[in-house]
């Protein structure tokens, strides 16, 4: 669905709350911290800003952010998971603004981490951006995901294929998906007040993957690590606007 200046304003709001409630959760990983006490961060915030969570409730889920440590991949859910150091954890959460969504996701070493873990979320946030410099208006969506995939294979890594990014605005999922590889074809021709999330999983070894008996957490099946980064962006006459930054 093409968005207009001011839908795109509205969910620029939603962001900024999605975006300080990244900048405090960061602030808060360190070891010894629990899962369950990031999302108290996140409820802080969101209750400041008047702004409701779209992740509370989504399903049954029963927090307001994802919490993934290590070889998590998704949508892990807040609880007695005490954070260790050299752990690799990440945050999934979003926020709605007056009907508006936003929605990001980053992943983050606790403490000292060792390189391996340091190279895997560099590199799964640099096919991120990769990702968001194609969408420009005339580009095809699914380019997106083979620069995703170009970034990931390139460092020896795998690009998780069930989980994917998804157009966004007075819902957090909307059509169409964006996947986070090349799927054989070009997809649907960009246009400026397109939105998406892009959000790509990046594992360390196999990209197969498992859901845990709690019916949401989604690991490897190797046990590898994964990580994870997503922004909301609109496409803009002036290239993508990334709306999930303060």
């Amino acid at each position: 669905m093409i968005r207009n200046e001011d839908e795109i304003k509205k969910m620029a709001k939603a962001g900024k709350v999605v975006a300080e409630i990244h900048e405090k959760i960061r602030s808060a990983i360190k070891p010894g911290v629990t899962t369950l006490e990031l999302d108290k961060v996140s409820r802080d915030v969101l209750e400041k800003r008047g702004a409701t969570s779209n992740f509370l409730g989504y399903h049954g889920f029963p927090a307001t952010i994802c919490t993934s440590p290590n070889s998590m991949i998704v949508h892990g859910i807040p609880g007695s998971y005490v954070l260790k150091e050299g752990d690799l954890i990440s945050v999934d959460c979003g926020a709605i603004v007056d009907g508006y969504h936003g929605d990001a996701a980053f992943s983050v070493g606790v403490g000292n981490v060792s390189k391996s873990v340091s190279r895997l979320i560099e590199v799964t946030e640099k096919s991120l951006f990769a990702g968001i410099d194609k969408l420009v208006a005339g580009n095809h969506l699914h380019e997106v995901g083979r620069a995703i995939q170009d970034v990931a294979e390139a460092a020896g890594y795998s690009v998780v294929k069930e989980y994917v990014g998804h157009a966004i605005g007075t819902r957090m999922h909307e059509e169409p998906q964006v996947p986070n590889y090349w799927p054989g074809h070009p997809g649907p021709r960009l246009k400026v007040g397109h939105v998406f999330a892009i959000e790509p999983m990046v594992n360390e070894k196999g990209a197969e993957t498992v859901v845990l008996d709690d019916g949401w957490s989604v690991v490897t099946k190797d046990g590898s690590l994964s990580a994870h980064f997503e922004h909301t962006i609109a496409i803009t006459d002036a290239g993508p606007t990334v709306l999930t930054t303060l």
